[in-house]
């Protein structure tokens, strides 16, 4: 079995947010830092060195490769903010187009900044992918 690089950290998120060089993309990562607690109920805690997660959930695949993951996170990465839904956007093509500017990957958001989308739709995308989490893994 391959090694999971990022695993949970005792690090600090705040001070790995008040590290983050660009004024902007730092208080948008507190934000959202504050956003997924809200929603999660969870202590926001480091994943590797530049991700903040939220939770946490098992996981097996056919393989038989297993570890654990945060339920939902983010990084404030240079380019952009990277939100980590885990389920993906198949069944969020309703909020997707509602939300603003946006790029998606397979289970990744990427956001220029906060001002570019609406909040109440990011938080209603972090709130469904909590919920299928909470639906497939509790």
């Amino acid at each position: 079995m391959a090694e999971l690089k990022t695993q949970e950290s005792p690090a600090s998120v705040a001070d790995f947010i008040a590290k983050v060089p660009h004024p902007t993309r730092r208080a948008d990562a507190q934000v959202l830092c504050q956003m997924m607690t809200d929603l999660s109920g969870e202590q926001a805690r480091m994943w590797g060195s530049s991700i903040v997660g939220f939770g946490r959930y098992d996981y097996t695949y056919a393989s038989g490769h297993s570890g654990s993951w945060a339920r939902i996170g983010f990084s404030p990465r240079k380019t952009s903010l990277s939100v980590y839904i885990m389920p993906g956007f198949e069944d969020q093509t309703d909020l997707l187009g509602q939300l603003g500017k946006h790029k998606i990957g397979k289970s990744c958001l990427y956001i220029n900044k906060l001002a570019d989308v609406d909040l109440a739709v990011l938080r209603q995308l972090v709130k469904r992918s909590l919920d299928v989490m909470s639906a497939r893994y509790d």
